[in-house]
């Protein structure tokens, strides 16, 4: 047991991944598990859709479409696969999978755990502050279930909705015979889960440092290599594109985190300040130092419900001044509607907007001027009606011929309306949430620890300390960053390149630095933590996404660019230091 290594691959980082992974992963790798995680937040709005119009639906077909072909080759080398691709319907993937087993005369087992669908059971539960319209609820499920799933000998689990971590974690708790009480083993499990969890984004995928990576083309896609005492090393695949380094894994680590020292699962609550990563090899990078403490009495629950209705819209244009004509055309058109709607005795809109693609518009206040001849016209606009939406669709159209020259294309042809889905999050008691696992047609109970009521009271700080600075390098010279999106927040995840560069970091990057750099109305607006162990400083933007996901009208709904942008803010150096950039 002290010298066995778990190999897990991860071949799916969101529904939509590339279908290359998983014959990678199986054909050139000798991996023991491989784990596929598609729910996002927005996908479960899809998903709530999707079994809206198609009660058999509301599962990630992108899981059956893949692994179908590959069911033979995957049985004959022993590796067990692990999903949330059930989705909001279960029952119906795992029919998918079974039958084509069967007619492939292949003996798998498929198991699904339940539990996570709270829809029809809502009335029973402590949900207070649901907003009307729902579409689903479910609650973020840990890794409890799957690991029972295996210990009956399940070949294939499938779950609905669970923690992208918990997919991982679940098969290492069986296989090492990981208790629920072990939590330092629970948090370096997680955080295994954690690193692999968006597939090629610890491999090289949206790193800092894009230039030095090769085979774009062919990205390998992760594995971690677990021990019984839960340290394990991030690689990949042999010959394959890519890069697994300290800057790739650790911009994954900080990827969608808030407080790195009470990081909250339904299995454990992660430490994860005093990580290290280290390069042990080519592509090979060790990681160790999670610590953990008890689990919550809660789960958390995503709920997705219908507000309205919705339209997103883009127009080419070009020319001289292109930039002040897509202005014109976008101001002209919302006044114009806005008239129509008071004359048809319809209220305003929701939310409305718009953005001039070139212009550097997600920049704001730190735009860059710049003369562009060719734009991209970008509307968004909510709306209780969606009658509202049909005739703002029509003057948009109508804009080619009576708005200002140079109108060339409407991109995907004339905007179409679509229910507005939003998401909105609470917590639920444990015990009120049975969950079961069903393999080959029996149920069994899966028994889950109540937790305790954690309170943080460990507060980060951070000390300025005087520091010889007579010259300034951009940060990107300096660090690494990855930014993401937690809810309506967005979190920039900095690491410094080398330890004695975190002062000077530490420095400039204050809360009031970060509040006006983005615009914000208060350095409260922004939070901080420190991880020592990677050098790192975390940052937490608060209520900077527009709603987020699919609520949003931002351009960048999930601050997926906050960190590129971050990374053009200068750093205070000493000039010495500064000569090395020049």
């Amino acid at each position: 047991m002290k010298d066995r290594v778990i190999k897990i691959g991860c071949a799916s980082g969101f529904w939509g991944d590339t279908s290359s992974a998983l014959p990678q992963l199986v054909r050139q790798s000798d991996v023991n598990y491989i784990v596929f995680d598609y729910l996002a937040e927005v996908t479960m709005s899809i998903l709530a859709g999707a079994k809206l119009k198609n009660p058999d639906m509301g599962y990630a077909t992108d899981f059956v479409k893949s692994t179908v072909p590959l069911l033979k080759e995957i049985k004959e080398k022993g590796i067990k696969l692990i999903s949330n691709a059930g989705g909001i319907n279960v029952e119906s993937c795992q029919k998918i999978i079974t039958a084509a087993a069967k007619e492939a005369d292949l003996d798998i087992k498929v198991a699904i755990v339940k539990g996570d669908d709270l829809t029809d059971n809502i009335e029973n539960l402590t949900t207070e502050g649901l907003p009307k319209g729902i579409l689903s609820v479910n609650a973020y499920l840990g890794a409890a279930g799957i690991k029972q799933a295996l210990s009956c000998g399940a070949d294939i689990v499938i779950t609905g909705r669970c923690t992208d971590s918990g997919l991982a974690l679940g098969p290492l708790m069986h296989e090492f015979n990981w208790s629920e009480a072990d939590y330092d083993l629970l948090a370096s499990g997680s955080l295994a889960g954690h690193i692999i969890e968006c597939g090629a984004h610890c491999t090289g995928g949206n790193f800092t440092d894009w230039h030095l990576i090769r085979g774009f083309d062919n990205m390998g896609f992760p594995i971690v290599e677990v021990q019984a005492n839960g340290e394990f090393v991030v690689t990949k695949p042999d010959n394959t594109g890519g890069l697994v380094c300290r800057g790739s894994v650790g911009e994954q680590l900080l990827y969608e985190l808030d407080n790195p020292a009470a990081y909250i699962l339904p299995d454990v609550v992660c430490d994860f300040t005093q990580v290290t990563i280290d390069e042990i090899g080519k592509n090979r990078v060790l990681v160790k130092g999670a610590k953990g403490k008890p689990a919550t009495p809660h789960y958390k629950v995503s709920a997705t419900y219908a507000d309205g209705f919705r339209l997103v819209t883009s127009i080419v244009l070009g020319g001289i001044e292109a930039d002040k004509k897509a202005k014109i055309i976008a101001e002209s058109i919302y006044k114009k509607t806005r008239t129509m709607f008071k004359n048809n005795k319809w209220k305003d809109y929701t939310d409305a907007a718009f953005d001039i693609l070139g212009t550097e518009s997600i920049y704001g206040n730190n735009a860059r001027p710049l003369k562009p001849r060719e734009i991209v016209l970008r509307l968004v606009a909510n709306h209780q009606q969606k009658d509202a939406l049909v005739l703002l669709s029509k003057e948009i159209a109508q804009a080619a011929t009576g708005c200002v020259p140079g109108i060339m294309n409407f991109l995907g042809g004339r905007a179409s309306v679509s229910p507005s889905i939003k998401l909105f999050s609470l917590l639920i008691p444990k015990s009120q949430i049975q969950v079961e696992v069903i393999c080959e047609g029996r149920p069994s109970a899966v028994e889950i620890p109540n937790g305790t009521n954690y309170i943080n009271d460990e507060k980060t700080s951070t000390q300025l300390i005087q520091l010889a600075t007579e010259a300034e390098v951009p940060l990107i010279k300096l660090a690494y960053a990855r930014s993401g999106d937690k809810g309506n927040h967005a979190n920039i995840g900095v690491i410094s390149r080398r330890t004695e560069y975190l002062p000077y970091i530490r420095l400039s990057l204050t809360h009031e630095a970060l509040a006006k750099y983005f615009s914000l109305e208060d350095k409260n607006d922004v939070e901080s933590w420190e991880l020592p162990g990677l050098g790192a400083i975390n940052f937490l933007l608060k209520n900077v996404l527009g709603g987020g996901g699919m609520a949003s009208i931002h351009l960048d709904p999930q601050g997926k660019c906050f960190a590129q942008q971050l990374l053009e803010i200068p750093i205070k150096v000493p000039a010495s230091l500064a000569k090395e950039y020049q």
